[in-house]
């Protein structure tokens, strides 16, 4: 067990390292690229954010695949397995699309015709789904049109969901990462725990994934220094999409009767995370809420499906008064929730417990959805130490009052720089240098 957790451990440094170093000079070329579009009136966010950063992610992909390559118990993946090629193949594509779309704003119907073509690319080269256990029933087999179907629509609905989401700094690369951290414990549980070397390379692809996520965070918290853009939400959507379509797909569900009983036991046994499209579902269930919500709002208004607004679930969190990143964290906090809770039922699903603690941390979730406008109080020994929004309200008074006399004093204001749309400087600074704040945070944050 030792073994292939190190060189999982390993691929996974590797592809963080590779797209943290890489983002800061992205951001740069994107800056210099011009691909920096104005702000609109759906965005969050007050200045100018370059965007283009699905190029250091799809950098990271690269290099995961190919440390990935060369280490000994997960080369097996490229010589018995084609997934992987037809993994690269699909996100080369769907990334290429994505850069030009942030470089030049292309129409939703030719995105939605390169992500069906990018599915199409993949299932042409293995990467489909065979067959569906059915609880009750056993296995379904599927044919070739119906698998093929099957597997292009799970793709473009899971690229949709990840992009949908992606309207909050760090929202997306944050819950995409906490997906593939659920099925990465799924997938190696089926892999290693049962023998099944057909659950290596969805194994192999949510650990890159979630390395891909946790080299670009830094530098897209709030407040972000880069946007990854359509050409990171995409990329990071079909690899989430490819990884469970590979795990439930592509593992034959005889093999785990070996081990539960019967065909039939085991379906009921890998419940419900091994049901096809339930556990990509499952790992994506708040994307994917806001995108059914999404066309179900536009074409209620007489929309297009496609056509962008201000009603996703992150800015209603935002109008109830929570703060940037306490909305981002809310969405965290629901998609860790219900990924980890379904992988933990499936693992014990005769034990009780695992359902009263899920049910447990949701009146946690929504007694915080309810606190809006709570802020934290330090204690007074530490006033001293915290920013003044933190302290009790007399003390940030009296911060609010020695500032203010000594602007009286007569000491002249530090002139403000102006910084042109372009330069590095704008929202922030380069990877290394500080970030740049509002002068009023509350009166910048009322606005969005």
């Amino acid at each position: 067990m030792g073994q292939p957790v190190r060189e999982y451990l390993l691929t996974l440094c590797v592809t963080v390292a590779v797209t943290y170093l890489l983002t800061g000079p992205v951001r740069k070329f994107a800056i210099a690229a011009g691909a920096m579009p104005e702000i609109r009136a759906r965005d969050v966010h007050r200045e100018p954010t370059p965007r283009l950063g699905g190029i250091a992610m799809f950098g990271g992909l690269c290099a995961g695949l190919l440390v990935a390559d060369h280490l000994r118990n997960l080369n097996g993946v490229f010589e018995l397995s084609n997934e992987p090629r037809a993994l690269l193949s699909g996100a080369a594509l769907i990334w290429l699309v994505g850069v030009l779309d942030d470089k030049f704003e292309l129409d939703a119907l030719i995105k939605l015709g390169a992500q069906m073509i990018s599915a199409g690319v993949m299932v042409m080269q293995g990467l489909t789904i065979l067959w569906i256990p059915v609880p009750g029933i056993g296995t379904v087999p599927l044919t070739q049109w119906q698998g093929n179907l099957l597997t292009v629509a799970l793709v473009v609905i899971t690229i949709n969901a990840v992009n949908f989401v992606d309207g909050l700094d760090g929202l997306a690369a944050g819950m995409v990462c906490i997906a593939a951290t659920a099925l990465f414990l799924y997938a190696y549980r089926i892999w290693f725990g049962y023998g099944i070397e057909s659950a290596a390379p969805a194994t192999l692809f949510a650990a890159i994934l979630m390395g891909m996520c946790l080299g670009f965070l830094p530098h897209n918290m709030h407040p972000a220094r880069i946007f990854m853009g359509d050409s990171g939400s995409m990329l990071i959507g079909l690899v989430l999409a490819a990884s469970a379509i590979s795990l439930t797909g592509q593992v034959d569900p005889d093999a785990l009767a070996l081990f539960a009983g019967g065909e039939r036991n085991a379906t009921h046994a890998m419940l419900p995370a091994y049901i096809p499209l339930i556990l990509p579902l499952t790992v994506i269930a708040i994307p994917m809420a806001d995108l059914i919500l999404a066309i179900v709002r536009r074409t209620w208004k007489g929309q297009s499906p496609f056509a962008a607004d201000r009603g996703h679930l992150h800015h209603r969190l935002l109008e109830l008064g929570h703060s940037h990143s306490r909305a981002v964290m809310i969405m965290y906090f629901w998609s860790g929730l219900i990924a980890f809770g379904t992988v933990a039922y499936s693992v014990h699903s005769a034990t009780m417990w695992i359902v009263l603690a899920i049910a447990a941390l949701s009146a946690v979730g929504l007694f915080l959805l309810l606190l809006p406008r709570f802020t934290p109080r330090a204690p007074r020994w530490a006033e001293g130490l915290v920013p003044p929004r933190y302290r009790h309200a007399e003390r940030a008074a009296e911060a609010a009052a020695e500032a203010a006399a000594r602007d009286a004093s007569g000491a002249e204001p530090e002139p403000a720089r102006s910084i042109a749309a372009g330069v590095s400087g704008v929202n922030g600074a380069t990877a290394v240098g500080p970030r740049s704040r509002f002068p009023d945070r509350r009166k910048a944050e009322s606005t969005r």
